[in-house]
């Protein structure tokens, strides 16, 4: 990792273009390089000479076993379903333009030892493009540093942060944090980010380590009883993933930067277990994610940070399934999180259909998934003391529709709704935007600012 560093700042300290991790993957030159590479690499590995079985065998070889193999990868991921959300054209054209290049590269390699530097370079620039265009698709990977999975910005252990302060700012009762809180002299700009473990004593549920982000007011002394939001990340994902794509860190740093140091505590914990893995965050057979998110974590949050302990000071926010998350919890444990944040949210949770989610989650049995899906809780319940924001793509054609319901089912169960469409699709640079666009409103909520 050091040399990885090493190289990522080593062009950054003689010039004023930034480190190479600083590099944008979404914008500016690199993208374009990386297509324009891609798409001449292509081409000269479909180039052949004045042999004619190369033309007549070797390249429909390849672009017929491009088609098998995307229409195999298509149908497998149609009856698995490892993840809910469909996967855009520009993915299946990344993948056949790939598999064509590798097609064509053996082909090279078996007609002389010369073609074999050929074939690799050619494969490693179309690949490199095909990815390429995938991150343009979602934004998950906005810079070098993040495709290589370097240390985030200000990561520190979090011993080093856990430290009890010897005093606190406590919110007085009725007024926002901001009212009561002065910072001292010499106060950080820059929040700090920790990678911590969460046990789960109550739940069980194994957890991959969670993500921890504090503003610079809780660098001071005495420290001011921050409110928290737990955020959680899309499936497949992972808890890290909303400093990688979404940017949080720098986004709540800039919050911070006007509002004298105050920001919400950020929890990220994981929900999923695995990458590809979709506990659906509910009680079920596939573990008691929502236990797990609802006891132990505000369990450990409160022994292990000083935060304020009241839960009309806590939030829950997430993206895709983590935003059909956040609406779970909102609905099924308003006690511990009266305030959400659904972006690009699933109107329930789902493995892909009603009936395959019914039979995996809770063997069969309807009555016990209608008592804890969102819409049918919302249908019977009312939650006069709930509010959200419900926040979509605007050309998110998957969600758009089910993120209107949602505020609809909400709205008439007496919650206070927000909802808001965005330029774009089912990308980062919706979910980003709108949990920065919604800071505001989410800090007069919880009671942070006025």
């Amino acid at each position: 990792m050091e040399a990885l560093s090493d190289t990522a700042t080593a062009v950054g300290e003689t010039g004023d273009v930034g480190t190479v991790a600083e590099w944008s993957l979404l914008t500016g030159p690199i993208p374009v390089l990386l297509l324009a590479g891609g798409g001449i690499a292509l081409a000269v590995l479909a180039v052949g000479d004045r042999d004619r079985r190369w033309y007549h065998r070797v390249v429909p070889r390849a672009l017929i076993g491009a088609a098998l193999a995307v229409a195999l990868a298509w149908l497998t991921l149609t009856a698995l379903r490892p993840f809910p959300d469909p996967l855009p054209t520009v993915v299946w054209v990344a993948l056949a333009a790939a598999l064509v290049a590798v097609g064509l590269a053996v082909g090279r390699a078996r007609r002389s030892r010369r073609q074999v530097v050929v074939a690799v370079g050619g494969v490693v620039l179309v690949v490199a493009a095909a990815l390429g265009l995938v991150n343009l698709q979602y934004g998950a990977y906005p810079t070098v540093g993040v495709a290589l999975g370097l240390p985030p910005a200000n990561q520190v252990d979090f011993a080093q942060v856990s430290e009890v302060a010897p005093g606190v700012v406590v919110r007085p009762p009725g007024q926002p944090l901001s009212t009561v809180w002065r910072p001292p002299p010499g106060l950080p700009a820059a929040g700090t980010v920790s990678e911590v473990p969460v046990p789960a004593p109550t739940s069980g549920f194994v957890a991959r380590p969670a993500w921890i982000y504090l503003p610079p007011a809780y660098q001071a002394v005495p420290r001011p009883q921050l409110p928290v939001l737990v955020l959680l990340s899309g499936q497949p994902g992972g808890p890290r993933d909303w400093l990688d794509g979404g940017g949080l860190a720098a986004m709540l740093d800039r919050f911070a930067a006007t509002h004298a140091g105050l920001a919400p505590v950020v929890v990220m914990p994981d929900w999923l277990g695995a990458p590809l893995t979709n506990t659906l965050c509910l009680d079920s057979r596939l573990g008691n994610v929502q236990t797990y998110l609802t006891v132990d974590v505000p369990a450990w949050v409160r022994a292990f940070l000083q935060v304020d302990p009241d839960p009309s000071s806590w939030a829950v926010g997430g993206l895709s399934a983590g935003g059909t998350c956040s609406l779970q919890l909102a609905v099924n444990a308003p006690q511990v999180y009266p305030t959400f944040i659904d972006l690009s949210g699933q109107s329930e949770p789902t493995l892909g259909d009603r009936a395959g989610t019914v039979a995996a989650a809770f063997g069969g049995d309807p009555a016990a998934f209608a008592a804890v899906n969102p819409l049918d809780v919302l249908a019977a319940r009312s939650f006069p003391g709930s509010a959200g924001q419900v926040i979509v793509g605007a050309a998110d054609a998957a969600y758009r529709g089910q993120a209107m319901q949602v505020a609809d089912a909400g709205r008439r169960a007496g919650m206070q709704i927000d909802y808001r469409e965005l330029p774009g699709g089912h990308d980062w640079r919706v979910w980003s935007a709108g949990l920065e666009s919604s800071l505001p409103w989410l800090a007069t909520r919880i009671h942070l600012t006025p």
